[in-house]
């Protein structure tokens, strides 16, 4: 066993710039900033560690398996697949994520998505920009079908941002509940979708669902939207799917490889919207996540039980 320092708890924080605003620990435990490089070296002295950097998966090949480790690893960010890994997993190490920050700017998101596209406004900046005058019809948004997968907070927060636009939405979660459906409904729900939007978590069971087989489920006047992640989508499906017209059209937020290569044919898939994992990202929503830790780490120091304690075996926080 690798002795830790005695004295002040060991804060580890994978970094990313900007650093994250810990002024409040000052003093209360001993904060050490690494980089990818160095995090397998200092992963058995540390008590804590923050995932700051949430494109990092350097913590899957650095976790120290059965030896000295840290006691809780906190996320800055929705998803926990690029941190867990089968060692992980299997510890007594206690996860948690940022649950309760994104919410609201994934919903107002993906609802801007939804009204750009129904509303054809990317026409319409290019249109301008060619200064050609093209009067057309669009779309009416109250009275459509939209199908949420994801029953978690983000997906509950895009259901209800949906409904205040008078779009009739079903929720596809896990397993079948009280609002909301099971996966036995999905292909149901999404062959009567104007609006598919993806919002669950990866894990082994959601890794690939929305294939080739699932886009033709869809309408052709249909819409798919993914703000969860990139591994839910087969990307050569979904372009398939749109330069054949067997949907409308389409908006990606989040990739299975980041950032997008700029020689990556999905630039120019035509009717697919790309943006850079930005859909939770407002102003301040750094010093929001920074703060959520200090509050954390405030319970932990205390003894008191954590708060968005992830399932390491289902990938998420259960209870909804």
């Amino acid at each position: 066993m690798t002795a830790r320092p005695p004295g002040r708890p060991t804060l580890l924080v994978l970094d990313a710039e900007p650093l994250p605003r810990l002024g409040r620990l000052t003093g209360r435990v001993r904060i050490e900033h690494v980089d990818d490089s160095a995090l397998a070296r200092r992963l058995p002295y540390a008590d804590v560690l923050l995932v700051w950097d949430f494109t990092s998966r350097a913590v899957r090949d650095a976790w120290p398996g059965d030896g000295p480790r840290p006691r809780w690893v906190h996320a800055a960010s929705a998803g926990v697949d690029h941190l867990l890994c089968p060692e992980l997993a299997a510890s007594d190490t206690v996860v948690t994520n940022a649950r309760g920050v994104f919410e609201r700017p994934v919903a107002e998101y993906v609802a801007a998505l939804v009204l750009a596209m129904a509303k054809d406004l990317p026409r319409t900046w290019d249109l301008q920009r060619e200064r050609r005058w093209r009067h057309r019809e669009t779309t009416r948004v109250a009275g459509t079908r939209a199908c949420v997968v994801g029953s978690g907070p983000i997906g509950r927060a895009i259901a209800r941002t949906l409904r205040a636009l008078d779009v009739t939405t079903s929720i596809v979660g896990r397993v079948p509940r009280t609002g909301v459906h099971g996966p036995a409904d999905l292909d149901r729900l999404m062959a009567r979708a104007d609006w598919v939007v993806a919002a669950a978590p990866l894990t082994e069971q959601t890794q690939g669902m929305f294939d080739t087989r699932r886009f033709g489920v869809m309408q052709p006047s249909a819409r798919f939207v993914n703000v969860g992640r990139g591994g839910l989508v087969v990307e050569g499906a979904l372009a398939e799917a749109l330069t054949k017209r067997w949907i409308a059209g389409a908006a990606l937020d989040v990739f299975r490889d980041e950032p997008l290569a700029p020689d990556s044919p999905l630039w120019h898939v035509p009717g697919l919207l790309v943006s850079p994992h930005m859909s939770g990202d407002t102003v301040g929503w750094r010093d929001e996540l920074g703060a959520q830790f200090v509050r954390l780490y405030e319970r932990w120091e205390a003894g008191k039980p954590l708060v968005n304690v992830v399932d390491k075996k289902r990938g998420y926080v259960p209870g909804h």
